[in-house]
């Protein structure tokens, strides 16, 4: 499936659907999020230098709600200088998936990426070095969220650590105003019109709902992590690096 530029919401709609990861969406994934997520490609690339950093020999790494596989291979990139690792790659898109299986299969390297098609909240998860949560956590709801995390850190290694990447809401309404304004101006001079701009929030409303930053280090301490530190920001996207 070849890639091509994101105009899915280019043309008006009488009714906005809630969004969905569909072949519709998976082909033009790379272009959307490039353009729509500030600082997605420094989040991904340095998911090689934590796995790099905190994986030991015979790690088992995680990427859950992995859509295209970006985060599991800049893992792999991280690992390939030890020994007996493994990724372990989940999204529930049927079409996210089959395409991911093929770029992984298109990649060569001694770290095997094991693509599954599961509801992450059914993973497996066991004697986990480094888990990449990015972007995903926000669609999940809130009960959900609460039990993702616990159970990725009662299944982390000592040291272990989570990578958690969302987009954020802020309490002060001045400041949430701000930097949604400031992330739709990060849109368009990406190229998007003002009616992509409309439409895609609409279609997100009821499907993606993001936390505060205080809600995700209360949520990261009662699951039991002993230290997280924010180490990526921009507008209303953080990066939070949760050590076991």
């Amino acid at each position: 499936m070849q890639q091509k530029k994101d105009s899915i919401y280019s043309e008006y709609r009488e009714k906005v659907a809630d969004f969905v990861f569909d072949k519709n969406v998976v082909s033009v994934f790379d272009d959307m999020i490039r353009r729509s997520v500030p600082g997605y490609a420094t989040v991904v690339a340095m998911t090689k230098v934590f796995a790099e950093q905190v994986a030991e020999d015979g790690a088992v790494c995680y990427d859950l709600g992995c859509s295209l596989g970006a985060s599991a291979i800049a893992m792999r990139r991280g690992l390939e200088h030890k020994k007996g690792c493994k990724i372990i790659a989940v999204d529930n898109s049927e079409a996210m998936v089959s395409r991911c299986r093929h770029i992984v299969e298109q990649d060569p390297s001694n770290v095997k990426i094991d693509v599954r098609r599961e509801d992450i909240l059914d993973t497996k998860i066991e004697n986990c070095s480094l888990c990449a949560v990015n972007f995903t956590l926000q669609f999940l709801s809130p009960e959900n969220r609460d039990e993702i995390i616990r159970r990725i850190a009662s299944n982390t290694r000592p040291g272990g650590m989570l990578l958690l990447s969302e987009k954020i809401c802020y309490e002060d309404e001045q400041e949430q105003n701000f930097q949604v304004k400031m992330h739709h101006k990060f849109k368009s001079l990406n190229g998007y019109s003002e009616l992509e701009i409309s439409q895609k929030r609409r279609a997100l409303e009821n499907v993606l709902v993001p936390d505060t930053t205080k809600k995700h280090f209360s949520r990261l301490s009662e699951a039991g992590y002993s230290q997280f530190y924010l180490w990526f920001k921009c507008f209303n996207f953080i990066s939070i690096a949760a050590v076991k």
